[in-house]
């Protein structure tokens, strides 16, 4: 047996915070909280790849924008779910239509951009800017 499976059969897989023997917050496989931030970084960048294929599978029309504008996308569904983004009905019409400007007026027409105005107006300017990578 590997030294991964044999961790895995012995600790467990818990997806929720719990209590361990000693009263320790722990998560997963026996980690122990608080994790760090090169801990959560490498989680941030597995579930943001597993995003990012979800997301091309689903809708293929974003391998055809440059990388700025492929990135505000992948920025909105790690922020909501792929589901959510994909929710962005008009949105979406726009930029199938090559009409960015427009696009990001539909990204501000939103629950999202009332909820986090900033990150939404951010990424809006992003995706309708006429100039190209």
């Amino acid at each position: 047996m590997k030294l991964i499976d044999s961790i895995k059969a012995n600790e467990g897989f818990v997806n929720h915070v719990y209590k361990d023997s000693l009263g320790r917050d722990t998560l997963g496989y026996g980690t122990l909280m608080p994790i760090n931030e090169d801990e959560a970084e490498m989680l941030l960048v597995h579930r943001l790849n597993k995003m990012k294929n979800d997301l091309a599978n689903r809708k293929p029309t974003i391998q055809l924008l440059n990388k700025s504008r492929q990135d505000v996308l992948y920025e909105m569904a790690y922020q909501m779910g792929v589901d959510g983004v994909l929710k962005f009905k008009n949105m979406w019409k726009a930029i199938e239509q090559k009409d960015y400007k427009q696009a990001g007026v539909e990204m501000l027409d939103s629950i999202w951009s009332r909820q986090t105005p900033e990150r939404a107006s951010r990424l809006a300017v992003i995706m309708g800017r006429i100039k190209t990578d």
